[in-house]
C-alpha cells in the first residue's frame, strides 16, 4: 500500500520549474512564426515498451524543466514500434496536459511500420492513415509538426507533398516538414508545398562533426535560400561524440550491441579523433557533447540539435552547450583538421 501511494504521488507531484524559459535560447525557424528551442529531445531510444517508463518520463520533465519545450517523435520510434509515442502520450497526460500549449509535439512516418504495401514510403494512403494513427497514440488533437521522414522515389513527390498539406487542412497538423531530403528533393518539395499554400518550414537533416553530408550536398544554403529551418539529429554521431567511448567501446553502450552504430565504426582512428576533438572540448571548459552541439548549433541557419537521452544526467549536460556557442576560427579549423582526416 505505501508503495502504491509513493507512485500515485509521483505522478501527481509534478510542477515544472518556474525558471524553465530564462536560460535556453529559442530560435526562429525560416521565416515561420515558430520558434523551436536550440536543444530539442528526440524518443528515438530509450521511450518505448522496452525501457523504464519511469526514467523516460524523468527524462521529459528534466527536459521541460530546462526549457526543452519541442519533443521529436516518429510512428515507429520505440521497441515495439509505436511504443515511443504511447508512452509520451503518457507523460502528455500525467505530466504536461495543463502545459500542451506550451509544447511543441512533433511526429514523421515514412520508414516501415506496419506489414504490407501501405506500411511505409511515401503514399497518400500510409502518410495520413499514420498520422491518424500517432495521434491516436499521442492522445492529442494534432501534432505542431508532422514530416515526411523519407524520400519515397516511388511516389510522385505531389502525392507525398499534398498529402502533408491535406494534414493541416484537416488540423491534424500545425506546420509540415521533412528529413532526410537532399537538396535537389528540398527544392522541389518547398515548390510544391508553396504552390498549394503549406509552407515547408523545416527541414530535419542528419549532422554532425562526423557526418557533413549536408555541407557536400548544398542543403544548408538551400534551406537558407528556401527561408526554412534546420533541426539535425544525431549531433552527437550516435554517441561517438561524447566521452563514452574515450577509451574503447564499453561493454554496455550502443555500439556493443552492433545496432545503428556498430563496433566497427569505432576503429583506433576514430577513438583517436574523438580524443583530439575532446582535448579542444577540455580547453573550452566543456564536455565533448557539449562542444559537439555547440558546433552544429553555430552552424548558420542551424535552428536546433536534436539529443537522445538514456539519463536525466546526460539531457542536463546538453543543456549546457547552450552557455558556450561561439569559437574562435583556429579552433574551428582544428575540429575540421581532426575531423575530415581520411
Amino acid at each position: 500500500m505505501l508503495w502504491l501511494f509513493s507512485q500515485i504521488l509521483f505522478i501527481m507531484s509534478y510542477t515544472p520549474a518556474l525558471s524553465r524559459y530564462q536560460h535556453m535560447p529559442y530560435n526562429r525557424v525560416g521565416n515561420s512564426g515558430l520558434k523551436l528551442p536550440a536543444i530539442s529531445l528526440g524518443l528515438w531510444h530509450n521511450f518505448g515498451a522496452s525501457s523504464s517508463f519511469e526514467t523516460a518520463q524523468a527524462m521529459c520533465r528534466t527536459a521541460f524543466d530546462l526549457g526543452i519545450t519541442h519533443f521529436d517523435l516518429a510512428n515507429n520510434y520505440g521497441i515495439p514500434a509505436g511504443s515511443a509515442e504511447s508512452n509520451f502520450g503518457k507523460i502528455l497526460r500525467q505530466d504536461f496536459k495543463n502545459y500542451r500549449d506550451q509544447l511543441i509535439v512533433s511526429s514523421k512516418a515514412g520508414y516501415d511500420m506496419w506489414p504490407g504495401p501501405y506500411g511505409e514510403w511515401g503514399s497518400r494512403k500510409y502518410l495520413i492513415a499514420s498520422c491518424d494513427q500517432s495521434l491516436e497514440r499521442l492522445g492529442i488533437d494534432y501534432v505542431d509538426i508532422f514530416y515526411s521522414h523519407r524520400f519515397d522515389p516511388n511516389t510522385p513527390l505531389e502525392e507525398t507533398m499534398g498529402a502533408l498539406d491535406t494534414l493541416v487542412r484537416q488540423g491534424k497538423a500545425l506546420y509540415v516538414g521533412i528529413s532526410s531530403y537532399n537538396s535537389e528533393q528540398t527544392t522541389q518539395a518547398a515548390k510544391i508545398l508553396s504552390e498549394l499554400g503549406t509552407p515547408c518550414i523545416i527541414h530535419q537533416p542528419s549532422y554532425s562533426v562526423f557526418d557533413r553530408w549536408v555541407e557536400e550536398d548544398g542543403l544548408l544554403e538551400t534551406l537558407n535560400d528556401k527561408k526554412m529551418g534546420c533541426i539535425v539529429f544525431s549531433p552527437l554521431a550516435q554517441g561517438m561524440l561524447t566521452n563514452k567511448y574515450l577509451n574503447g567501446i564499453p561493454s554496455d553502450s550502443r555500439a556493443s550491441s552492433n545496432g545503428f552504430l556498430k563496433s566497427s565504426d569505432l576503429s583506433q582512428e576514430r577513438i583517436e579523433q574523438i580524443s583530439a576533438l575532446n582535448e579542444i572540448a577540455l580547453k573550452r571548459k566543456q564536455s565533448l557533447a557539449q562542444m559537439a552541439l555547440a558546433w552544429v548549433l553555430n552552424k548558420e541557419g542551424v535552428t536546433s540539435a536534436i539529443i537522445g537521452a538514456s539519463k536525466v544526467e546526460q539531457i542536463i549536460d546538453c543543456v549546457s552547450a547552450t552557455q558556450n556557442l561561439q569559437f574562435s576560427q583556429e579552433e574551428l579549423d582544428e575540429i575540421d583538421k581532426i575531423s575530415l582526416q581520411t
